[in-house]
């Protein structure tokens, strides 16, 4: 089979750009998609694995209950997808089992698809998700962040501690709890509450920027509404 033919462009703000042949086909969050030159058929349908799974990836892992298959139908086409997220678009080789951040996958080929985890509430708080997604099957998945992503290879016994609205993607070969960090006053006033502590052997994709620390910088320029609007 032909290696998949793909430019990541533009980032910190990009999209990536595949280069389709007949039959060439890539699975698609929907609404990722920016750009299609050349015939490009687009096929909605439920994520595989059924209404089941469809429904529990959309309830609780926060991402669409339908994805788009796109399939060229002559050579020489051109798609572009992005995600939703200001950050980096990356592409992570997915040979094994991966958990992965809700709102964080752009698209895959179509041997990946993603199915929801319970992590139960002792594991389950990053951001403010208590279902994260797990890839099932082989293949490439596009990742779309806030800021950059880093990758972190942990080796066996390796530890890090990471904030848990900072988690892109997270190898299940790795063990990980939410715990508290610092004392009550480094809770109150540092900005740091609950943390992930990750012990490795695994992979950890990280995102450079915080949504909720950049939600908090937004709000002094926020009109503010008067007692009687």
């Amino acid at each position: 089979m032909p290696a998949l033919e793909y430019e990541i462009v533009k980032n910190p703000v990009g999209l990536v750009e595949f280069a389709l042949n007949r039959g060439d086909a890539i699975t698609a969050e929907a609404g990722a998609m920016a750009f299609i030159q050349g015939q490009v058929r687009t096929e909605t349908r439920m994520r595989k694995g059924g209404l089941f799974k469809s429904l529990k990836a959309a309830a609780f892992g926060g991402e669409s209950f339908f994805v788009n298959e796109f399939v060229a139908e002559e050579d020489g086409c051109r798609l572009g997808l992005t995600g939703n997220m200001l950050g980096d678009i990356t592409v992570i080789d997915v040979n094994q089992e991966f958990i992965v951040q809700s709102g964080s996958f752009v698209c895959s080929t179509t041997d990946l698809t993603l199915d929801t985890k319970w992590q139960g509430f002792s594991k389950g708080i990053f951001g403010s998700n208590l279902f994260m997604l797990k890839t099932v099957g082989t293949g490439k998945m596009f990742v779309n962040a806030w800021g950059g992503i880093i990758a972190k290879k942990l080796e066996d016994g390796e530890r890090m501690i990471l904030d848990n609205y900072q988690l892109v993607a997270l190898t299940t070969t790795a063990e990980y709890r939410v715990t508290k960090h610092g004392s009550l006053k480094t809770s109150l006033f540092g900005g740091e509450a609950l943390v992930l502590e990750i012990t490795g052997p695994g992979t950890v994709y990280i995102q450079t920027k915080n949504v909720m620390e950049f939600a908090r910088a937004l709000i002094p320029f926020l009109p503010k509404r008067g007692l009687g609007n």
